[in-house]
């Protein structure tokens, strides 16, 4: 030993072997140096105090005994390294070391790591300083951990990711544990936010947890209660998965709420010192602003991505959900279901909006106890919901569809009334149904509409055609978007005679569209495309101001037309600014009201909605004529027909087609002609194409008739043509013709 601590030559006095040995078994800093063998030569009174162990303990004995039983196993391994490449990564450095004393405690020091050759052979001897790290290093690195976390929050760094570097940086401060990070919901149950090292079973035993009041007071008065929580009543279980000890604290918000627990485990089987139970305590109070951050960012999240009535994915979200599950590689098949109430309206008119959201909270409560866990749930939007099926075929979707529809069925009770959940079902497939969250949406609506239209309570599948039309009312749509902003769409125009004189009663309206790409689309078709898209309004809005603008030009020409028909859709019905608008057209153009009449829909004769009732009389308080369209081939209500401003009918032309020879056709005919003509209204007949069916019709008292035998729709200009004509005369015409003249040169004799 004296030979390592000899100086070399020198002029300078050498101090002797046994001064220097004085000095260094005195020195407050522990020594110890060790020889060729790795067995430790020198073990001074500092490092007695530091590992607690005597030097006759110690003495003749291998380094690694005073290593942390996480490193014994590769020290021997470390030094043989740097004996035999003298490549000094450790040596000749400073470093801060964490060892373990005989009581198990773990002990942060700064290591200064020296050797020499000693010796003939020149064997390689190591001294190691090693001074004690006092609880201001500690401290410190608090410090430092709680800027870092801080620094971190304030970036768009994930919470989950914050929590994990918390957890591991204090694993490193106290080696051979497990930190854990637990949040305490609204409900009280206990959830893992972070825990990298913490065994599953025991993460799923403390995700079971539902804390009582009285525990939660309990955390409230003393923080350290939490030990109680997450280890007393798992100690068990924890030992059996080599956990041995553990320090927890709660954490308070600030205000005042108890919002999680920060613990540390120990693998350790000697009971540590208290140093851990400080850096738990250290760590709460920047734990909490993390907590605080995680309920903001939840919240944000919660509000950006979830309907707040119902607590489903609201709309946007769902569209990313099936991004994803579009995304997944494989035999990938899964089913969209829109479900829609059944007259959910009428429950908001008939015990208002409150109890509306009530029955739509119980409604979603009721859909989720009847789907599997793996379902994916979202409130669309007012009354409709979606449900995503992962890994399912057709067949079992219609299955469901039906378990679903049936589930329902028991009453809700809202308010004292015990109300029945009808729902309507569409169902669309991927990959059959489209390749995108759209077009799966889509399906699935067209779908969910076809059930409402042909059985409510019901559900339909999409097929391709379904796609097909879509495509079409994707493509159409955008096109009479383009062609209405252009005014590309046109009027056409077909005469209405009166049944006795031939005489022009008026002309109805009817829109046309000639596209230049698409060519010449049928009403039908494009009609049917504007209701969908929400186009019809906007059309009919241009219908009656070009409309308006027609009369005025015809009157320039000498063309007087007594009237002009404007179909309208049942959405301006329900607008109040209808009659206004029909105002200020009839004033800008300077037009008499009775030259104009509106035409409506039976569904708008079965709105009981006050709205629209209300526009239907402020209209004809206009003077403005108002005809009922295609009478008989819906929901007509005789009642309903007496409550209505309507100055005229008009029989649809399916009651015409076979009038000569359906003796039934004949009877309704005759039944609604009859009821016109008692209750003061016009009596128009569409689709007479032969002069049986005028013969017929002019002797049941038909007032105006409207059809191919006397015109078809026109051009503005080729109406004008056909007015300046000679008109075609039924020999009925010419009986009241001649009845009239003969009456008239009687009158004048």
């Amino acid at each position: 030993m004296n030979e390592l601590l000899l100086s070399p030559p020198s002029r300078k006095p050498a101090l002797s072997g046994a001064a220097a040995l004085s000095l260094l078994h005195d020195a407050t800093e522990a020594i110890v140096v060790i020889n060729e063998k790795n067995d430790v030569i020198f073990f001074n009174t500092g490092a007695e105090k530091l590992w607690g162990y005597t030097q006759d303990e110690v003495l003749g004995h291998n380094v690694r005994m005073l290593v942390p039983d996480f490193a014994r196993q590769g020290h021997d391994g470390y030094i043989t390294r740097n004996r035999e490449t003298d490549i000094n990564v450790i040596v000749g450095t400073s470093r801060e070391i964490i060892f373990e004393n005989r009581h198990g405690d773990y002990i942060t020091g700064e290591l200064t790591l020296s050797s020499s050759p000693i010796g003939p052979k020149g064997e390689k001897y190591y001294l190691a300083s090693i001074k004690a790290v006092t609880e201001e290093n500690h401290r410190k690195k608090l410090l430092d951990l709680q800027n870092t976390v801080f620094q971190s929050l304030s970036t768009e760094m994930q919470i989950q990711d914050v929590a994990d570097l918390v957890c591991r940086e204090v694993e490193n401060f106290v080696p051979d544990t497990v930190a854990i990070l637990v949040l305490i919901d609204e409900e009280h149950r206990l959830r893992v936010l972070s825990g990298p090292g913490l065994p599953r079973r025991y993460a799923a035993a403390l995700e079971n947890v539902t804390l009582s009041d009285a525990d939660i007071m309990a955390l409230s008065n003393d923080l350290d209660e939490a030990a109680t929580v997450v280890w007393d009543s798992y100690k068990s279980l924890g030992v059996s998965l080599g956990l041995h000890n553990c320090w927890a604290s709660a954490i308070k918000a600030g205000s005042g709420k108890i919002s999680g627990i920060f613990a540390l485990f120990s693998r350790n089987l000697n009971k540590v010192s208290d140093w851990p139970r400080k850096i738990v305590a250290g760590c709460v109070p920047f734990c909490s602003v993390l907590i605080e951050q995680y309920d903001a960012r939840h919240h944000i999240s919660q509000l950006a991505n979830y309907d707040p009535l119902t607590g489903f994915l609201n709309r946007t979200a769902i569209h990313k959900v099936l991004k994803t599950q579009v995304g997944k590689p494989g035999d990938n098949h899964f089913a969209v279901l829109m479900l829609n109430l059944d007259r959910f309206r009428d429950i908001n008119d008939a015990l208002g909006h409150a109890n509306g959201d009530d029955f739509l909270k119980a409604v979603a409560i009721r859909i989720k106890s009847l789907c599997r866990s793996h379902y994916i749930l979202s409130r669309a939007g007012g009354d409709e919901f979606v449900i995503i099926l992962p890994d399912t075929r057709a067949a079992n979707a219609t299955a469901f569809a039906e378990t679903l529809i049936a589930g329902m069925e028991e009453p809700i009770e809202i308010g004292g009334n015990f109300l029945a959940a009808s729902v309507s079902v569409g169902i669309s497939m991927f990959p059959e149904n489209g390749p995108d969250s759209e077009s799966l949406i889509g399906h699935a609506e067209a779908a969910m509409r076809l059930a409402k239209k042909e059985a409510r309570g019901t559900f339909r599948v999409a097929t391709p055609e379904d796609h097909a039309a879509a495509q079409d009312r994707l493509v159409l749509g955008s096109a009479l978007r383009e062609s209405l902003a252009k005014g590309l769409l046109n009027l056409h125009y077909q005469p209405q005679i009166e049944a006795k004189t031939g005489g022009l009663y008026g002309v109805e309206a009817l829109s046309r569209w000639h596209h230049p790409h698409l060519g010449n689309i049928f009403p039908s078709r494009f009609i049917a495309v504007a209701e969908d898209t929400g186009q019809i309004e906007a059309i009919g809005a241009w219908c009656l101001e070009e409309a308006c603008r027609q009369i005025v030009a015809w009157d320039h020409d000498g063309v007087v037309i007594p009237a002009v028909s404007v179909n309208l859709s049942a959405g301006h019905f329900r607008k109040r600014q209808l009659p206004e608008m029909i105002s200020n057209l009839l004033t800008r153009f300077g037009i008499a009201p009775t030259r104009l009449t509106v035409e409506i829909t039976e569904s708008v004769m079965m709105d009981e909605n006050k709205d629209t009732m209300d526009v239907l009389h402020a209209i004809r308080n206009l003077n403005v004529g108002l005809s009922m369209d295609d009478f008989g081939t819906g929901y007509s209500s005789l009642s309903r027909l007496t409550r209505l401003p309507l100055t005229e009918i008009k029989i649809d032309r399916s009651f015409i087609m076979n009038l000569e020879h359906d003796a039934n056709a004949q009877a309704v005919t005759t039944a609604v002609i009859g009821i016109g003509n008692r209750l003061g209204m016009t009596v128009v007949t569409e689709g007479v194409e032969t002069e049986a069916q005028y013969e017929l019709l002019e002797s049941l008292h038909c007032d105006v008739m409207q059809g191919y035998l006397f015109a078809k729709p026109m051009a503005p200009r080729d109406l004008e043509t056909w007015f300046r004509q000679p008109r075609k005369i039924m020999p009925a015409m010419r009986k009241a013709l001649s009845k009239k003249q003969s009456s008239g040169q009687a009158k004048s004799k």
